[in-house]
């Protein structure tokens, strides 16, 4: 018989190391609860708790396709800046709103300040330039017309175009009254070369001609035919109508005060189709 020296040492612990391992298998061992132990369904062996299927994420829980945004609460196109609260083109500055040229002081009208009578009557003994008539005439037309007499950029013309800015004690021979004579210098009547140097002094705010000079007689000659003239028309009933005293065109049925196309009923104002009944 062959003598095999043990190690009873190694051999214990061997021991213990076959024991444990059939425990385990036999499930007296087990790291298991009592119920698990003797559950019909125990194999024996370590159960390992497979993930509840039902715990994954509910499918039905993921966002609610019907709680997307409602395309009837997107903002309503209707709400959008009306076309027609733009600013009204009628609106605008009305151009017969404009200062109305004629409400414009009247440059004809010249200042209220008193002047002295000395400067627009004819000393005693002084003469007019003398020549011939009809060549002062066509002359005094050129000055009648011309800016550069007065020192506020207007000329006969501007006040007397047309007859106009005469009063009808014009056509009367001079010497005789004049309102704008008596009312500034207090003079009761004029000669005709008197009243073209009130009109140099007053009106067209200038110094007076010389007495002896040719654009006084020129001046002179030539309202001697503007006077003729304004007396046949006063006796025609030919005196030009004052253009602003001419109805104002502004003043026709205003083109903006038409029916308002954005007053029709809003297409948008119809029942909302997303509110339902």
């Amino acid at each position: 018989m062959i003598s095999i020296p043990i190690n009873l040492n190694r051999a214990g612990t061997l021991l213990v190391a076959l024991l444990s391992l059939l425990l385990f298998q036999t499930g007296a061992w087990a790291d298991t609860d009592t119920a698990a132990y003797h559950s019909p369904s125990y194999s024996g062996g370590i159960t390992l708790a497979a993930a509840n299927p039902c715990a994954a994420k509910n499918p039905c829980a993921a966002k609610n396709p019907c709680a997307a945004k409602n395309p009837c609460a997107a903002k309503n196109p209707c709400a959008a800046k009306n076309p027609c609260a733009a600013k009204n083109p009628c609106a605008a500055k009305n151009p017969c709103a404009a200062k109305n040229p004629c409400a414009a002081k009247n440059p004809c009208g010249a200042s209220m300040a008193d002047i002295d009578p000395k400067r627009v009557t004819r000393p005693v003994g002084s003469r007019m330039y003398a020549g011939n008539g009809a060549a002062l005439a066509a002359y005094g037309e050129k000055l009648w017309q011309s800016k550069k007499l007065s020192s506020n950029g207007i000329a006969c013309q501007t006040c007397h175009a047309g007859n106009q800015a005469f009063k009808q004690t014009f056509a009367q021979p001079y010497p005789h009254r004049v309102a704008m004579a008596e009312q500034r210098a207090g003079l009761k009547s004029l000669q005709l070369e008197e009243m073209v140097q009130l009109c140099m002094v007053v009106p067209m705010a200038q110094q007076p001609l010389a007495w002896d000079s040719k654009e006084l007689a020129a001046l002179t000659e030539y309202a001697k035919k503007v006077q003729q003239g304004f007396t046949l028309a006063s006796r025609h009933g030919g005196m030009a109508k004052n253009p602003c005293a001419a109805k104002n065109p502004c003043a026709a049925k205003n083109p903006c005060a038409a029916k308002n196309p954005c007053a029709a009923k809003n297409p948008c104002a119809a029942k909302n189709p997303c509110k339902g009944s």
